[in-house]
């Protein structure tokens, strides 16, 4: 089987079990799942990782279609669902920050794919790549405030946890613009 069927399968089989372990999720009433936002979560999540196949779709039709990139972009939705199944958010006193630094790292670096093989110079890229990977890690603390912070008794330590989680979640969209200007062809 080629290369690329195989991304493909593997991009198709990701966005499958994140909708499955969402609607698990959503639906269990396990006590893993009771509040974190799943039913938010299940229509979130589907929507996100589907922006990049309905926008080529609609406007990209003659160039093959990105797998590998949209596999990145969906790979940290996916491990924050089997994070909150596995229970790793309250049991493991690293997982949060692990995943601020990786899934920011995948999503960034599936960003940098798609503009990778653009004219940019370097340093374009990498500005692109890293100002993707920061807007997205500080909209997300700030739904992550609205949703789970605000009303909670977690307020008193929320700043703290914000400003590594913005850090964490900078320095993996960093490692991300390294790899995109590494991956880009030379001229």
């Amino acid at each position: 089987m080629p290369k690329r069927d195989l991304v493909s399968l593997l991009d198709i089989g990701l966005k499958i079990a994140l909708v499955g372990l969402l609607a698990f999720g959503a639906a269990s009433g396990l006590q893993q799942f009771e509040g974190k936002a799943f039913g938010g979560r299940l229509i979130a999540y589907p929507i996100a990782v589907m922006v990049l196949p309905v926008v080529w779709r609609l406007f990209a039709t003659r160039r093959p279609f990105p797998y590998l990139a949209d596999a990145l972009i969906t790979a940290p939705f996916l491990i924050d669902v089997v994070g909150n199944a596995a229970d790793l958010y309250d049991t493991v006193d690293w997982w949060n920050d692990a995943n601020h630094f990786f899934n920011w790292l995948l999503l960034s670096a599936g960003a940098g794919l798609l503009v990778a093989r653009s004219r940019l110079e370097a340093w374009q890229l990498a500005s692109l790549v890293i100002g993707f990977g920061a807007t997205n890690a500080i909209v997300w603390e700030l739904v992550a405030y609205v949703v789970f912070v605000r009303d909670s008794p977690e307020l008193g330590t929320a700043y703290e946890d914000t400003l590594g989680d913005l850090a964490l979640g900078t320095l993996g969209s960093v490692v991300a613009a390294v790899i995109a200007v590494r991956w880009r062809p030379t001229r």
